[in-house]
């Protein structure tokens, strides 16, 4: 057993896995194979985990841990973040909170089976230990072969939850993403408009909608494949990845270049580890298929996994991306999805090896993403997984972003998105505006601004001035986003404690910063304190501005339009006096 470390001193994040091997006659049975141990020494140990479920992703929890053992696990294979997320942090002696406080962050970069201990030993030391679930996962290592567990990532700070989240940004950006220091793009999808029910007219108002609004990308979702089987529902047409020839009879192509007339670029949905019994690859390749000899097949929305621990399966999975880039180079963006988790894990491929399967699917997933990276370097694409099922680092190095969660009501898309920050950055965070909630655009549009924005919304139901207010919002994000992209995020007010929640990004030179701010439940006098900022240069002057304001609205901030040091503006703050639930403000600042 070797065991790595690999320490990015700029960043101050450690990467930490290990390596098994042997020269034994005949294969070692490996029934525990962990990536790291932490022993930690300290008066209390506080943890805080985050959970969830469809809709509900990455919600906080905080607790105190006492003798014995916690473990936060995943048995799902596939959509292995489902419940909960190989990310956490432990604060030492006490409760640390944004800005104070020791406290530890790691996460595992593994998309599958994961496993987290907290032991607390009988001399009240605290071992942490990281890896891949052994949970029915025996694993049968053959002489002079190396068994590579995944990394466990993890960063230190003394000055609380923030600086942890800096640290991990910081090298996300740089070897945590793809392209993590390049432009994202904004765009239109039709899901919300159109689900299953399309066709080539639609999809061409479509794109004349997505032009008129400003952004630069329209993502035809679901509903394009299939022609035996065709994809008007979600019980049929998954692993048949051929245009529809009644709703596209022009083809992908025609699509490509309709966009790229109207100044687009053109993305598209994908599945391609999925597979409905309504499919010519059921019929052709059952022995594809990932279920239990002699027992009924399970379904999880009407559809199978693939056994990707395969090499033909692999074959056939990059060949999708690989098939539809070669016929129709235009394509410029994928989304990749994951809708159900396994329930009957058997690979016809293993046959008696079944106790690999769990990790060999995540294998033969990375393969797949590694073939895809070979070839298309930096083409961008979007992790997607049922919303966030499946967010880590073991999956984002080859992907420029990820959905997080299906759930678009922007109050709920708070406390998620607020979550994910802890150890994604916002430029990783695809936020989109849609129908959901009744509330504004405009309370819309600063939820959604606060990470890679997007639509996903009915634009013929919108008024003309909401039309036009999202035109203008648009061009604001344009402005904004290198801060919000490349900046370093400071949270100023939770909405787990608060009845408001703010948070900022700062560029590295300190020279700009774009403050959100938001009212989730009215109360009488707390919304007239001041929200004081941070991680301004305290000696440069600021001119501070209300943006994204709506046609003729004035700002009720009475710092706005006034230039402030960055001394003034930590220590004393600005006033954001919102009025009624899912209101909202956003401030640029800009050194004079």
């Amino acid at each position: 057993v070797t065991l790595f470390y690999k320490a990015y001193f700029k960043e101050d994040v450690i990467e930490q896995w290990s390596t098994i091997r042997h020269q034994e006659s005949s294969p070692v049975t490996l029934h525990e194979f962990a990536s790291s141990e932490l022993y930690l020494n300290a008066q209390n140990y506080h943890l805080t985990q985050f959970h969830g479920d469809w809709g509900e992703e990455m919600q906080m929890q905080n607790s105190e841990l006492s003798s014995g053992i916690k473990v936060i696990d995943s048995k799902l294979g596939t959509r292995a973040d489902k419940y909960d997320s190989p990310c956490f942090f432990i604060s030492l002696d006490k409760a640390s909170t944004e800005t104070s406080g020791h406290v530890l962050a790691g996460t595992l970069a593994w998309t599958g089976n994961f496993r987290l201990l907290f032991e607390i030993d009988n001399q009240d030391k605290l071992h942490i230990i990281s890896g891949i679930n052994p949970y029915a996962s025996e694993f049968y290592l053959k002489p002079d072969t190396t068994f590579t567990t995944p990394a466990f990532i993890f960063t230190y700070s003394n000055h609380g939850k923030g600086q942890a989240t800096r640290n991990i940004d910081r090298w996300a950006h740089q070897y945590g993403l793809l392209d993590g220091n390049k432009p994202r793009m904004t765009l239109l999808n039709n899901w919300e408009t159109t689900y299953f029910d399309f066709n080539q007219d639609k999809l061409l108002h479509l794109f004349d909608q997505a032009k008129e609004l400003g952004v630069d990308m329209f993502l035809l979702d679901d509903g394009w494949f299939g022609n035996q089987y065709p994809r008007n529902n979600d019980h049929a047409g998954l692993g048949d990845w051929q245009a529809n020839k009644k709703k596209l009879p022009d083809g992908i192509g025609y699509l490509v270049k309709q966009a790229t007339d109207r100044g687009l670029k053109f993305g598209i949905w994908i599945e391609p580890e999925m597979v409905n019994p309504q499919s010519d690859l059921y019929h052709e390749h059952p022995d594809w298929i990932m279920r239990l000899p002699n027992r009924p097949e399970n379904y999880q929305r009407n559809q199978l996994v693939l056994d990707l621990a395969n090499p033909k399966v692999q074959d056939f999975v990059f060949g999708v991306i690989d098939s539809l880039k070669t016929d129709y180079p235009g394509i410029a963006y994928f989304k990749w999805d994951c809708n159900r988790t396994f329930t009957d894990p058997y690979s016809p491929y293993l046959g008696k090896n079944q106790s690999a399967v769990y990790i060999e699917y995540v294998e033969g997933l990375y393969k797949v993403f590694k073939r895809v990276r070979e070839k298309y370097p930096h083409l961008p694409m979007m992790l997607c997984s049922g919303g966030g099922g499946r967010v880590d680092y073991g999956a984002l190095p080859y992907f420029t972003e990820f959905w997080p969660s299906d759930n678009t009501n922007p109050m709920d898309r708070i406390f998620i998105q607020w979550g994910y920050s802890y150890f994604f950055p916002a430029i990783a965070m695809c936020d989109h505006v849609t129908g959901s909630g009744n509330y504004s655009i405009k309370f819309k549009l600063d939820v959604a601004m606060m990470g890679k924005l997007g639509f996903d919304m009915r634009i013929n139901d919108l008024k003309p001035e909401e039309v036009t207010f999202i035109q203008k919002a648009v061009k604001t994000y344009h402005h904004i986003a290198p801060v919000i992209w490349y900046g370093d995020l400071y949270r100023l007010l939770s909405p787990y404690k608060n009845s408001r929640a703010a948070l900022m990004y700062v560029a590295e030179n300190k020279q700009r910063a774009v403050v959100f701010t938001y009212l989730l439940h009215q109360k009488l006098g707390d919304n007239y304190t001041p929200v004081r900022l941070q991680g301004l240069d305290a000696d440069k002057m600021y001119r501070v501005e209300e943006i994204n304001l709506p046609e003729g609205q004035q700002s009720r901030c009475p710092e706005s339009g006034k230039i402030l040091s960055g001394d003034y503006l930590m220590n004393e703050g600005i006033h954001a006096p919102l009025h009624g639930d899912g209101s909202s403000a956003v401030f640029e600042l800009s050194v004079e």
